[in-house]
């Protein structure tokens, strides 16, 4: 049963997935930190930063994780408007979660930064291989 789910579990796109949801996660923290650095308050500094993310993750998940490499424009732009429109979606929720948090809650800033990216990576994998880079039938991949 372990081995099954470990199976499941260990494969090359979810494992690479994991890496590049990592990368991501740093390009999030480290803009972050930046924006904070300079003065930029907390909210505007999630939503840069999130943004710089965002762009990132699309193309290391489209040309990496996903392999998808067509590059017809109007499939790429599909792909693009699919991806940011989900992420926006988890974008919203990092949002509400943060200021629930931060504002409501009193926790310190980073541990709800911490508990919203881990939300953000499971969710934004589940839509980006069911939703945005799904395989069609007979792709072979």
């Amino acid at each position: 049963m372990i081995e099954k789910i470990w199976k499941k579990l260990a494969n090359p796109e979810s494992v690479s997935y994991v890496f590049f949801g990592v990368l991501t996660t740093l390009v999030d923290w480290g803009s972050y930190r930046l924006f904070r650095v300079v003065g930029t308050d907390y909210r505007m500094a999630t939503a840069l930063s999130w943004a710089a993310a965002v762009l990132f993750a699309f193309v290391t998940n489209k040309w990496i994780v996903f392999h998808s490499r067509e590059l017809r424009p109007a499939l790429l732009w599909k792909e693009f408007v699919s991806f940011v429109t989900c992420r926006l979606a988890t974008g919203a929720l990092t949002m509400v979660l943060m200021i629930l948090m931060v504002d409501l809650l009193h926790w310190n800033e980073y541990v709800g930064k911490v508990l919203v990216s881990v939300v953000s990576l499971v969710l934004n994998y589940v839509l980006s291989k069911l939703v945005i880079f799904k395989k069609k039938s007979g792709d072979g991949a």
